[in-house]
C-alpha cells in the first residue's frame, strides 16, 4: 500500500530507535560524548536504520539519512498532521481516530480511495512541508534557511528583510519525499500525487506578508517585510472545505502518441477540479459500526449535540440508532474576585448537565 502514513509509522519506529540510543550515551548525570567516534558511531547507526527501512523507497532512503535532525523534523510533521487531523473531523462519524501497533496509522480505513483519504493525503503533503520550512527559517536544519531568493524583488514603498520562511523548500523536499512512492501509472498514485500538491497549495497560497515599521517617530518611512507561514490550522480550515467540496472522479487514458492518464468528473455535468481541489475515486466505507479489520471504531458511545443539525448533531453522529440522556455534575470557576495583592480568587459552582451518547 503506497501510503505516506505508513512510511512515517516506520520513520516514528526509527526515531524511537535511535533517539532511544542516543539518550543512552548521553544519559542524566553521565559526561556527554563529544568525541568524534561517538559521533561517527551514531551517524552509522543512523544511516543503517534509514537503510534497513522496508517501507522506504530509495530516495526516501537517502533524505531519510541526511540527518537526525530532518527525521525529527519529520516526525513532528505526521504528528501535527494527525493532531488537525483529530480537530478537523472530532464532529464526524470517522473522527481521524489512529490505530496503536500497527504499520497502518488509521487502520484500513486508508484503503479506499475515498474523500477521507484524499483529506489525509493532503494534509501530510502540506504539514511536512509546513514543518520543514519552518524548520529551516528557525536554523534547525543545515541543508536550508531563510528565503533569500524573495529579497530580488523590488517593491515601491517598502523593502524584503527579516527571515522569510522557505516555503519552497519546504515544498520542494515534501515533494520529494511524500511523492516518491506514488505510481502516477496507478489509480490511486495518480490520485495521491493530485491531492498532495492541492495539500502544498493550500499552504503557498496562504503565505503572509509581515512588515515592520522604521522611522522617526513612528513615521514608518520605511517598511520592512518578509513572507512568514500561515498557521497550520488555517490549512487544516481550507482543506477541511476543500474535503467537503471533493470531486468525485475517474481516470481517463488517452493516446496521444503515448498513453496519457487524466481524472476527469465521474459525471460529465461536473466541473472539472482545478490543481487545488481535493478529488477522490471511490465511495467512503460505512463508520457507522464498528469494523476491526479497517480500524473503525464505529459511533456507539461517542458524544452528540442534540439541538445541532450539523454532523455532530444526535441524529446524523448517531446514524439513527437515537441516543440516550445522562445527567451529569459538572464543576467550573466562578465569582472570582481580586484579592489585594495579588491573586485571583474563585468558588467552585457545580451544577447538573444533561450529556446525550449515541445508541
Amino acid at each position: 500500500m503506497k501510503l505516506f502514513w505508513k512510511v512515517l509509522c516506520a520513520l516514528l519506529l526509527l526515531v524511537e530507535a535511535v533517539m532511544g540510543n542516543w539518550w543512552n550515551l548521553a544519559a542524566p548525570n553521565r559526561p556527554v560524548q563529544s568525541s568524534n567516534t561517538s559521533v561517527e558511531t551514531f551517524t552509522t547507526l543512523h544511516k543503517e536504520s534509514c537503510h534497513r527501512l522496508e517501507y522506504l523507497v530509495e530516495r526516501q532512503k537517502q533524505l531519510c539519512m541526511l540527518s537526525d535532525k530532518m527525521v525529527q523534523v519529520i516526525q513532528t510533521g505526521a504528528q501535527q498532521a494527525i493532531d488537525e487531523c483529530q480537530h478537523q473531523f472530532r464532529n464526524s462519524r470517522w473522527n481521524c481516530s489512529t490505530v496503536d501497533n500497527s504499520t497502518d496509522i488509521f487502520g484500513g480505513v486508508l484503503k479506499f480511495k475515498s474523500r477521507e483519504s484524499a483529506f489525509v493525503h493532503a494534509l501530510s503533503a502540506a504539514a511536512l512541508a509546513h514543518t520543514v520550512a519552518r524548520a529551516c527559517s528557525r536554523g534547525e536544519l543545515n541543508e536550508c534557511s531563510c528565503d533569500a531568493r524573495v529579497r530580488k524583488r523590488t517593491p515601491r514603498h517598502w523593502q524584503w528583510g527579516g527571515c522569510s520562511e522557505d516555503i519552497r523548500y519546504g515544498e520542494k523536499f515534501s515533494r520529494d519525499f511524500v511523492d516518491a512512492k506514488e505510481d502516477k501509472d496507478n489509480d490511486e498514485g495518480l490520485m495521491n500525487l493530485h491531492n498532495n500538491e492541492a495539500g502544498r497549495r493550500a499552504v503557498r497560497g496562504r503565505m503572509q506578508r509581515v512588515c515592520k515599521c522604521h522611522g522617526m517617530s513612528g513615521s514608518c518611512s520605511v517598511r520592512v517585510c518578509w513572507r512568514r507561514l500561515p498557521q497550520l490550522r488555517l490549512v487544516g480550515d481550507v482543506l477541511s472545505t476543500r474535503y467537503e467540496g471533493a470531486s468525485h472522479v475517474k481516470v481517463v487514458e488517452r493516446k496521444r502518441g503515448k498513453n496519457i492518464r487524466k481524472l476527469r468528473p465521474l459525471h460529465p455535468d461536473i466541473k472539472k477540479p482545478n490543481k487545488t481541489d481535493l478529488v477522490y475515486l471511490e465511495d467512503s466505507p460505512d463508520y457507522c459500526e464498528p469494523n476491526d479489520e479497517l480500524g473503525i471504531l464505529g459511533t456507539r458511545g461517542r458524544t452528540c449535540n442534540r439541538t445541532s443539525a450539523g454532523l455532530d448533531g444526535c441524529r446524523l453522529l448517531c446514524c439513527g440508532r437515537g441516543y440516550q440522556t445522562r445527567v451529569r455534575d459538572h464543576e467550573e470557576k466562578c465569582r472570582c474576585r481580586f484579592v489585594w495583592c495579588c491573586r485571583v480568587h474563585c468558588e467552585i459552582c457545580r451544577s447538573k448537565r444533561d450529556h446525550h451518547v449515541c445508541n
